[in-house]
C-alpha cells in the first residue's frame, strides 16, 4: 500500500510540473483555449487519443466486454476508422482551416461563426455545459472504483480527492497544461496495456488456446443474456434481438459515430498549425486506440476464463454484479502485485487526461460560448470567465458521480456521444462541406436533433427511460412501447439507440430546410477562404 501511494505521489508530481509549464506559457485566450495553435503533432495525437480513451473505455466498456464478449471489438474498429481516420482526414483538415479563417477558439464558436449566429454558439455551449458533466462523471466513477479497490480508499473520498487534484491544473493551466499532461499520460497507458494483454494471454497459453477456451464456455452463458440474444462470448448475438440492438446500435454505432461530434476532440484539430501535422497524427492515434480499446475488450472478455478457472465463477459474479468493478478486480486478484501498482498509475493517467479535457470543454462552453458570446455577458476574450466555467463544470461532474447508479459508466458515455451526434454532427459536417447550408437550417437541425434524441431517451430507450422514470410518472409505464406485443418490432424499439432515428432525422431536417431557405453566399466564401 505504501509503495502504491509513493508511486502515485511521484506521478502526480510530474503531472503538476507539466501543468505548471502549461500555466507558465498561457497568457491569453488563444493559449488557454487552443494552446496557441502551435502544438506538436505527436502531442496533439496523444492528447486526442488520451482524451478519447479513458477509464470509461478501459474500466467501463472493458467490464461490459466481460458480459458481451468479442462483438465489442467492432467498436475498436469504429474508433480507429471513424474516430481517427475519418475524423482527422475529413473533419480535422477543414475544421483547422475554417477555425483559422474565422478565428474560432471553441467548437461552439466554430459553428456560431460559420453561420453568423450567436444563438447557435450559445445553444451549443449550453448543451455541452449541461451534459458533458454526465460523461465526466462516468470517467470519474471509473477511476474512483479503481482507487477504491486498489488502495482501499472509500469511494466518496476517492471521488472528491481526485476531483480536487484535477481542478488545480485544469483551472490554471488551460489547454497547454491539458495537452502536455495528456501526452505524458498517454505514454504510460500504452506501456501498461501492452503488459496487460501479454500477461493475460500467457496465463491462458497463448492467443489461440485463450480464444478457444472462451468459445468452449458458451454453455455457461447466464440465462438472462442468452434470452436477450447472446449465444457466447466469441459467438456473438442473434440478429434483431435486444442485445444485438444494444451492442450494435448503442455501443458500436452510437459511440463509434458519435465521436465525430465530440467538442473536446474537435477543438484539438485547431491546436496544430498545418494539415501535414494532422496527417502525421493519424498514425499515432490509430495505434494508440488499438492498444487501448482492443486490449481492454479482449481482456474483459477473457477475464471470464481466468476467473472461472480460479474461482469457478464468471467475471460478473466475482465483481458482485457491477460491471464497473470487473477490470479493477481482475487487476488486483489476477495480475502480479507490482503490476497493480503501475496499472493504477495508468488508470490515473487515463482518467486525468479525459477529465481534464472534459472540464476544459465544459468550462469554455459556459464561460466563452454561452455567457460571453451567446448572452453578451462578461468581459470578451477573458480567461477568467472560462476558468470559472471550468470550476462549475467540475462541481457538476462530481455531483453526478456521487448520485449515478452502479454499472453506469458505459451507459453515460454512450448517452453523451449519442446526444452530441444528433445535435451537432449534421450541422458540423454540412457546415464544413456544403456552402448552401443556411443559418435557419442549422438552427432547425440542432433543435430537432436534440429534441428528438431527448424524447427517445426519456420515453422510448429503456436504458435511460427506466432509470429517469419520467415516462413512468406521466404514462404509468417504463417506456411508451413497454406494453407492445412481446417480440414485435415496436416492442424492440426499447433497445434501439436514439442515434439510429435522431441522427437521420437531424440530417434530413438540415438538408430540407437548407434547400428552401436563403443562405449567405458571401459569408460562405469567406469561411472557405483557406480551402
Amino acid at each position: 500500500m505504501t509503495v502504491k501511494l509513493v508511486i502515485a505521489l511521484i506521478y502526480l508530481g510530474v503531472v503538476f510540473y507539466l501543468g505548471y509549464v502549461g500555466w507558465k506559457h498561457t497568457r491569453e485566450a488563444a493559449d488557454y483555449m487552443l494552446a496557441g495553435r502551435r502544438m506538436n503533432p505527436f502531442i496533439m495525437a496523444m492528447s486526442y487519443g488520451a482524451t478519447f480513451i479513458s477509464t470509461s473505455a478501459i474500466v467501463g466498456f472493458g467490464g461490459v466486454a466481460s458480459l458481451f464478449g468479442f462483438p465489442l471489438l467492432w467498436l475498436t474498429f469504429a474508433n480507429i476508422f471513424v474516430g481517427i481516420f475519418i475524423a482527422m482526414v475529413f473533419f480535422g483538415r477543414r475544421t483547422r482551416r475554417m477555425g483559422v479563417a474565422l478565428d474560432s477558439h471553441t467548437f461552439p464558436e466554430l459553428l456560431g461563426r460559420r453561420f453568423k449566429s450567436r444563438f447557435i454558439q450559445g445553444f451549443a455551449g449550453l448543451v455541452i455545459f449541461l451534459f458533458i458533466p454526465v460523461y465526466a462523471a462516468a470517467v470519474l466513477i471509473g477511476i474512483s472504483r479503481m482507487i477504491e479497490v486498489s488502495l482501499g480508499i472509500p469511494y466518496a473520498a476517492a471521488l472528491i480527492g481526485f476531483t480536487l487534484i484535477l481542478a488545480v491544473y485544469v483551472v490554471t493551466g488551460g489547454m497547454k497544461a491539458v495537452m502536455y499532461t495528456d501526452a505524458f499520460q498517454g505514454g504510460i497507458m500504452v506501456v501498461m496495456m501492452l503488459i496487460l494483454v501479454a500477461h493475460t494471454y500467457s496465463l491462458l497459453g497463448g492467443v489461440v488456446p485463450a480464444h478457444q477456451a472462451l468459445t468452449d464456455m458458451a454453455a455457461l452463458m447466464p440465462e438472462k443474456l442468452r434470452a436477450g440474444g447472446l449465444e457466447g462470448w466469441t459467438q456473438g448475438t442473434r440478429f434483431g434481438t435486444p442485445l444485438w440492438l444494444t451492442i450494435y446500435t448503442t455501443i458500436v454505432f452510437g459511440v463509434g459515430v458519435g465521436v465525430l461530434a465530440q467538442p473536446q476532440l474537435a477543438v484539438r484539430y485547431m491546436t496544430v498549425s498545418s494539415d501535414r501535422q494532422l496527417n502525421r497524427a493519424v498514425l499515432y492515434g490509430g495505434v494508440f486506440i488499438l492498444l487501448m480499446t482492443g486490449v481492454a475488450f479482449v481482456v474483459g472478455a477473457l477475464s471470464n476464463v481466468i476467473f472461472h478457472q480460479t474461482t469457478g465463477k464468471l467475471a460478473i459474479a466475482v465483481a458482485g454484479g457491477n460491471v464497473d468493478v470487473v477490470i479493477p478486480t481482475y487487476i488486483e486478484t489476477i495480475m502480479p502485485a507490482w503490476f497493480s501498482t503501475l496499472f493504477l498509475m495508468a488508470m490515473l493517467a487515463a482518467a486525468m487526461s479525459t477529465l481534464s479535457s472534459q472540464y476544459h470543454a465544459g468550462g469554455t462552453s459556459l464561460g466563452r460560448d454561452l455567457l460571453e458570446k451567446g448572452l453578451g455577458l462578461g468581459k470578451q476574450e477573458s480567461i477568467k470567465g472560462t476558468q470559472w466555467g471550468v470550476v462549475v463544470t467540475i462541481a457538476m461532474g462530481l455531483v453526478w458521480a456521487l448520485f449515478l447508479p452502479e454499472s453506469v459508466i458505459a451507459k453515460a458515455t454512450a448517452f453523451f456521444f449519442g446526444l452530441c451526434a444528433a445535435t451537432f454532427l449534421p450541422v458540423y459536417f454540412l457546415g464544413l462541406y456544403w456552402k448552401r447550408m443556411s443559418r435557419t437550417a442549422a438552427v432547425a437541425s440542432m433543435l430537432g436533433g436534440f429534441g428528438f434524441s431527448m424524447f427517445w431517451l426519456l420515453f422510448v430507450h429503456e436504458a435511460e427511460a427506466k432509470v429517469i422514470g419520467l415516462c413512468q410518472i406521466l404514462f404509468g409505464k417504463a417506456t411508451l412501447v413497454a406494453d407492445a406485443t412481446k417480440g414485435s418490432w415496436v416492442f424492440l424499439l426499447q433497445w434501439l439507440d436514439p442515434n439510429i432515428v435522431a441522427l437521420p432525422f437531424s440530417l434530413l431536417l438540415a438538408v430540407a430546410v437548407a434547400l428552401v431557405t436563403r443562405h449567405d453566399a458571401e459569408h460562405a466564401e469567406y469561411c472557405w477562404r483557406n480551402y
